[in-house]
């Protein structure tokens, strides 16, 4: 599978993948269009902190780099990821000052309080384990986020998203067996028209 960095100072640069049970790099297609709706929804990319939990490829933190975030933290268990997004980064030079890379489980990693919150964290779990829900209510718990943030989750379209306690949802739609759904904390910034779930 080959994927490329879609916008920014790195458009077009190739992103190293990996392959196997468990492995879900986000798809060309279904990342323009979480990146087009989070920029319609006010988020903008300069200078932000991001956050990539479940990171795998990290083509979602990648992404947020190009286009101009201040600093990218990518959280991965698996050592074929890790080596897979390590290539990538040394690949695109990113300066060292603007990324790293935690090699822990999502749940352990979020069990301790941040230095500082962020401004949009990505979630994209492996499908069937229920991890969704629990991660959210880290987030939550550990006070990783900014009063602004937006939380963006790429999972299976079966998962019923439209009762998540304490989060706004703002977006919720499928492509084909994914649901791209975000959510924030109420802020006139980022305020818009509940969408309507999608089937």
């Amino acid at each position: 599978m080959s994927l490329r960095i879609a916008a920014g100072r790195y458009k077009g640069r190739k992103i190293t993948t990996v392959s196997g049970p468990g492995y879900r790099p986000a798809m060309d297609k279904v990342r323009q269009a979480l990146f087009s709706m989070l920029e319609s929804r006010g988020v903008e990319w300069e200078g932000i902190r991001v956050m990539d939990l479940f990171a795998g490829s990290g083509s979602l933190g990648l992404e947020a780099l190009s286009r101009g975030a201040g600093e990218v933290i990518f959280v991965e268990n698996s050592p074929k990821a890790i080596r897979a997004l390590g290539e990538t980064l040394t690949s695109l030079q990113v300066p060292g000052e603007q990324w790293a890379l935690v090699t822990k489980k999502v749940d352990r990693y979020l069990g301790h309080p941040p230095k500082e919150p962020f401004d949009l964290v990505f979630v994209d779990p492996p499908y069937g384990q229920g991890l969704l829900l629990p991660t959210l209510k880290g987030l939550l718990s550990g006070n990783w986020l900014t009063a602004s943030a937006c939380v963006a989750a790429e999972v299976e379209a079966s998962i019923d998203v439209d009762d998540v306690p304490d989060f706004d949802q703002i977006v919720n739609r499928t492509y084909g067996q994914t649901r791209i759904v975000i959510w924030t904390a109420p802020n006139p910034r980022l305020q818009s028209t509940r969408e309507p779930s999608t089937p």
